[in-house]
């Protein structure tokens, strides 16, 4: 089994952000790589990565990185391949707002897809989207996803339905 998406983070103290987009991912069935990648300590090996993944089959590349977050734009510059930066607040961090504006905030040729800060679950739900626009299959285990969701939320107002307050109308 060949991976689909690569999971990359700064370091393994992403991974507890990290572990949901993964999670996602097995839950869609789709092959997957986690690896830790440093844009700052490690850039050779980025580069060679970057440069190497659409060969190996990689439709997708989830990048997290906190602190300065440089390591989803360097991996962009060097890949035609969709990249999705997940922002993440580290120890280091302003609040996560130098995450998110390092990713964000790319020059203009170079895109990389920015969710939430530590939303990795959006972004494996974004990479599985983009996938799908070529794949039936994965489009519809999107379709059986969003009314998951929207399940959850008619459920919800069954139960809100339930609570009983003095003035409450509903």
């Amino acid at each position: 089994m060949n991976p689909k998406v690569s999971i990359i983070m700064g370091s393994t103290s992403d991974m507890k952000v990290m572990e949901a987009a993964a999670k996602f991912l097995d839950q869609m069935e789709i092959p997957y790589e986690i690896n830790a990648l440093s844009a700052h300590r490690t850039p050779d090996r980025v580069m060679a990565f970057a440069k190497e993944a659409a060969s190996r089959g990689i439709k997708v590349i989830i990048a997290g990185a906190g602190g300065a977050a440089h390591l989803p734009g360097v991996i962009a510059a060097m890949t035609t391949l969709p990249v999705i930066g997940v922002p993440v607040k580290s120890s280091n961090s302003m609040d996560g707002w130098d995450s998110v504006l390092s990713i964000l905030q790319m020059p203009s040729g170079i895109p990389v897809a920015t969710v939430a800060l530590d939303g990795a679950n959006n972004a494996a739900i974004l990479a599985v989207q983009i996938m799908a626009t070529g794949e039936p299959e994965l489009a519809e285990k999107l379709v059986a996803f969003k009314a998951e969701l929207a399940q959850k939320i008619e459920k919800a107002n069954t139960e809100l339905a339930a609570i009983k307050f003095p003035f409450k109308t509903n």
